[in-house]
This record gives structure tokens, C-alpha cells and sequence, in this order.
């Protein structure tokens, strides 16, 4: 790709799942990536040792930095040591997030805080770092890893995860709104369900109150975790390939500045987001016109 369309990326949560691929992804085409994870000298020393050696076979600019999202200092840091080794960063991409399956009732409100603070809260210590130095430079683009939940068909067991999603989502429209006039961009990906390819499922929590969810597992409810996993998989035809949300990352980074789309739907199952929320944008952007605020729903390129 031409040098002078080469990005500075930072990506959180990219030990595994679509952080990975898309670091790694990002880093073919040309980019300069920072994929971000904790524990990099402990757990993450062999993830970290895979990205050296990704750079070495591929001959692409791929780097890891040490940032644990749910810590303030953590991703102070990280910036700051991005910024001083790059001398700036022109793509976030919040992508950092954990699943909980099971029944919401046996979720404590401490598993629910912790849940938000992971897929919620994390973006917000991020920007607060970040969009200081983006603003100075009238320049960048936050991209956000929503969920076809929040719009889309979805099947119990999951609340806590589709809560946190739909409210990553909800800020990532406001942010697009607050940021517009500083000439940051704002893109939306939205992933569909993918039991294959990442370790969402393997990886997910579960209830603290194991007495509620037996409740629930004796009950009317008997079996209904796994009915819930076995309908996933129906639904996820055989070739959804996970490679696809991390392709389609590539193309919104690659995009020239000001023709970057606001939301892309990844979604093999077909669950409906992209009718959901084709009709909750519009009405949205149809608001901002009625007040005489349209010109939030694009950012201002070359904004002084």
C-alpha cells in the first residue's frame, strides 16, 4: 500500500478473537499496530513472542504494548509510550470484551459491574487517555467492536454481555457526535454471532451464585444452556469465517478520510441488526436535522 495512507493503530484487548486478527490484518496491509493486552511478560509472553515472529515472516510492523484496560495508569501509559514511539496515533479500535452465559438472575450485581467495566468502562479510560492528543491534531478515527445483539435477535442466557454491549454502542454514537467538529471520524463494526474461530464461548463466565442458576437448571429450564449453544451453531452457517470481521476492519482503516462508514454489519447468522439499526440510526440522524445539528453526523474534515 502507499506509505503516505500508512496508520499508527492502536488496538485494545488483542491477545485473541477479532483483536488478534485484526492486528495481525492491519499489520499485512501496511500499518503500523500496536496491539495492546495485559500480562504481556507472564500469560500473554507467548502471544507476544507470536506477534515478533508474525513481523519477522510477514515483514509487517506489528507491536505489542502492555495495557490492562480496567486500570487508568495502565492505559495511560500505553498511549504514552505509543505516542513517544511513534510519534502519534491516528486509529483506536476498542475492541477489548468478555462474555458471561448463563442466567441472569444468578449473576451477582458485582459480575455485572465487572462486565461493564470490561466492555464499557474500558473505552471510556481509553478515550480519556487518547482523544486528548487526536483532538490536538484534528485527526483520527475510533473504531468500535459493537455486537449484533444490540439490535439484532438474540437468545436468553447472555444479558450481561448484551447489556454491556448495548451501551458500548449507545456511547460510540454519542462520542461520533461529540468528536465530529474536531475532525474525528467514528466507524461502527458490528459482528454477528461466531461460534467458531475466537474464544468468546470458551472463555465466557459464569454465574457466582451457582444455587440460583441449579434453580433454574432443575427447573423449566433444565438443559437450556446447551439448547441456547446448539442453536447458535445452527444459525452460524458452516463458512462464517471470523477473518471476515477483521477484513472488514482493514477496508474501514483503508478507507479514504471523510468516505469512512459510520456502521458495517458482519453478520453471517443474519439475525436482523442491520435492519434494527438502520431504523434507530436514521431516526437518530433525523433528530440532529429537525435541530439543526446535522453536520454532527459527518466529521469535519480539515477542521482548524
Amino acid at each position: 500500500m502507499n506509505t503516505a495512507t500508512k496508520s499508527v493503530v492502536l488496538i485494545t484487548g488483542a491477545s485473541s478473537g477479532f483483536g488478534r486478527l485484526a492486528a495481525e490484518a492491519l499489520a499485512r496491509a501496511g500499518h503500523t499496530v500496536y496491539a495492546s493486552m495485559r500480562n504481556t511478560a507472564t500469560r500473554n509472553a507467548p502471544v507476544v513472542e507470536q506477534m515478533q515472529a508474525f513481523s519477522r515472516q510477514y515483514g509487517a510492523d506489528l507491536r505489542t504494548v502492555e495495557m490492562d484496560v480496567q486500570s487508568q495508569p495502565s492505559v495511560d501509559e500505553a498511549v504514552a509510550r505509543v505516542i513517544a514511539d511513534a510519534g502519534h496515533i491516528d486509529v483506536v479500535i476498542h475492541n477489548a470484551g468478555h462474555m458471561a452465559f448463563g442466567p441472569a438472575e444468578a449473576f451477582t450485581p458485582e459480575q455485572y459491574a465487572q462486565l461493564y467495566d470490561i466492555n464499557v468502562l474500558s473505552t471510556q479510560r481509553v478515550n480519556r487517555a487518547v482523544l486528548p492528543h487526536l483532538r490536538g491534531q484534528r485527526d483520527g478515527l475510533l473504531l468500535w467492536v459493537s455486537s449484533s445483539s444490540v439490535a439484532g435477535g438474540t437468545p436468553p442466557y447472555l444479558a450481561p454481555y448484551f447489556a454491556a454491549k448495548a451501551a458500548m454502542d449507545a456511547i460510540a454514537v454519542q462520542y461520533a457526535r461529540e468528536l465530529s467538529r474536531w475532525g474525528i471520524e467514528t466507524s461502527i463494526i458490528v459482528p454477528g454471532a461466531f461460534t467458531r474461530g475466537t474464544n468468546h464461548f470458551a472463555h465466557s463466565g459464569q454465574p457466582d451464585d451457582a444455587a440460583r442458576a441449579a434453580e433454574y437448571d432443575d427447573g423449566p429450564y433444565a438443559g437450556f444452556g446447551e439448547q441456547v449453544r446448539e442453536a447458535f451453531a445452527e444459525i452460524v452457517p458452516e463458512d462464517a469465517d471470523v477473518a471476515l470481521v477483521a477484513e472488514a476492519i482493514v477496508a474501514i482503516v483503508d478507507a479514504p478520510r471523510g468516505r469512512r462508514p459510520f456502521r458495517v454489519h458482519v453478520d453471517p447468522p443474519q439475525d436482523g441488526a442491520d435492519v434494527g439499526f438502520t431504523v434507530t440510526d436514521r431516526l437518530r440522524a433525523e433528530m440532529l436535522h429537525r435541530v439543526g445539528l446535522s453536520d454532527l453526523l459527518a466529521a469535519r474534515i480539515g477542521a482548524h
